[in-house]
């Protein structure tokens, strides 16, 4: 380990508060608080101060050994969204960004360092201007999340005038899911399965709101669509929810989908699949097209400055707390974004 405080003393590094950690595994075992080096922005890199970092089920996931994270390399700060101000510009990016408010993205995608400390460098193109009426807190989450269910509702063009079906939507993706397709003119079903949720899932922008736990899905949609189907499903947990799918879908239709934990590896009932002309859209945040990336960050923050987007910060934690932030989303059942604060 290096000694930060006598190369801080003889004047060659300054450090910085962060979060990492060197072997995966649970998060009070691995997970630890103290001082790193603070990095430099490189060629067309930006460093920003952090003010806020959200922790998202990937994030956990590097750090808990389900996916692959660059422990070999060095420790690893986790984290990929976050917001803060920047303060200093590599060669080729313009002073004038010098004091902007941002969010950022993708920052511990095969990287090491991420957004649980109090600054990151990135490459511009992953830092994004944040408006003035928007909290820190609320930045950090525009990441994956809205990303995510920006791309699953617009992959394949405009919802005006469709039917919509967004399983989960009281997650964190679901949520804008709702919100990204009401704004676009899409009526909307949703799925819940708490019923402490309906609130927040009506003022997102659904029509109707069903509760998969005790509700029957199938005619919900039929009552609700007169027989047609869905046209466009966004979907949480696509293996598990799949021969449901099939039963609501409507000939032509879309499912786009961002995760099936439940059944990893689903086994396709390929002709149902083909005489209905389904398409399957698989969505990864980090592997969607650039300027799809693009597209979807200048959307969040129009959406942003014009006060339409609805969110909920559900539990905010100190840096020092990461450890509670991050068995807060392994542990499942928050109602909204968990945000790491670093003031």
């Amino acid at each position: 380990m290096i000694n930060y405080g006598i190369l801080n003393a003889l004047g060659n590094v300054r450090t910085m508060q962060a979060a990492w950690f060197q072997k995966q595994g649970p998060a009070a075992d691995v997970l630890i608080v103290g001082e790193q080096a603070r990095p430099e922005p490189a060629q067309a890199e930006a460093r920003i101060r952090l003010y806020a970092s959200a922790v998202n089920p990937s994030d956990v996931k590097k750090r808990a050994g389900l996916q692959p994270a660059p422990v070999d390399e060095g420790p690893v700060i986790p984290h990929s969204d976050g917001a803060g101000i920047i303060d200093a510009v590599g060669p080729g990016v313009a002073e004038s960004r010098i004091g902007e408010r941002v969010w950022v993205y993708q920052a511990q995608y095969q990287r090491r360092l991420g957004t649980a400390a109090e600054y990151v460098t990135l490459p511009i193109e992953r830092i994004v201007s944040l408006p003035d009426n928007t909290e820190f807190a609320i930045g950090a989450c525009m990441g994956i999340p809205v990303m995510t269910a920006h791309r699953c509702v617009f992959a394949d063009g405009s919802v005006a005038g469709q039917t919509i079906l967004v399983t989960g939507a009281a997650g964190r993706v679901g949520y804008y899911a709702v919100q990204w397709a009401k704004a676009d003119g899409a009526r909307v079903i949703a799925t819940i399965g708490r019923e402490e949720c309906v609130d927040d899932v009506r003022e997102a922008g659904a029509d109707v709101i069903v509760n998969y736990r005790k509700d029957n899905l199938v005619e919900a949609v039929t009552e609700f669509t007169d027989g047609a189907g869905v046209n466009r499903v966004i979907d949480v947990e696509f293996g598990a929810n799949l021969p449901t799918t099939l039963k609501v879908i409507a000939n032509g239709g879309v499912i786009a989908t961002y995760s099936s934990t439940q059944m990893p590896e689903p086994k396709l009932p390929f002709y149902a699949l083909m005489f209905k002309d389904i398409m399957i859209r698989l969505v990864l945040v980090y592997a969607m097209p650039e300027a799809a990336k693009q597209q979807a960050a200048s959307d969040i923050v129009t959406r942003l400055q014009e006060g339409r987007l609805r969110h909920r910060v559900a539990k905010r934690y100190p840096l020092t707390d990461i450890v509670k932030a991050h068995e807060a989303i392994e542990g499942g059942g928050v109602p909204g974004c968990v945000v790491v604060e670093t003031p």
